[in-house]
């Protein structure tokens, strides 16, 4: 299950469960086409309910930041697993946003919120 907030130019993206192909549409359709930002968005993910993804989900990952991700400022994942800190890094290999990891979701929040 996939909840998504929109706060100003911050998508805030939960996943609950399994992450999967659905899920993912839905985050695409929030965040190119039903959002309208002023300059450059930030994304928090916070991935500390997902207990897994789907293969599928993984590519279209990969697909959508390598098509996108010159258009994020900056990118906030909060999780524990480090499988999840792996693929984060791996993802920050195909954009241009700043990408860190959090295990704090307050400061991965305050982080992703502050101007440059």
């Amino acid at each position: 299950m996939i909840t998504i907030q929109k706060k100003g130019n911050l998508v805030i993206v939960a996943i609950i469960g399994e992450f999967t192909l659905a899920d993912y549409h839905e985050f695409e359709q929030q965040v190119l086409y039903k959002s309208h930002f002023d300059g450059k968005a930030n994304l928090l993910f916070d991935w500390r309910d997902m207990l897994d993804y789907t293969v599928d989900v993984a590519w279209e990952e990969i697909k959508f930041m390598r098509d996108h991700g010159s258009e994020f400022n900056r990118v906030a994942v909060v999780t524990d697993d480090e499988w999840q800190t792996w693929g984060t890094w791996v993802f920050n290999l195909f954009v241009s946003a700043n990408v860190a990891v959090f295990h704090n979701y307050e400061e991965a929040e305050e982080w992703v919120s502050e101007n440059e």
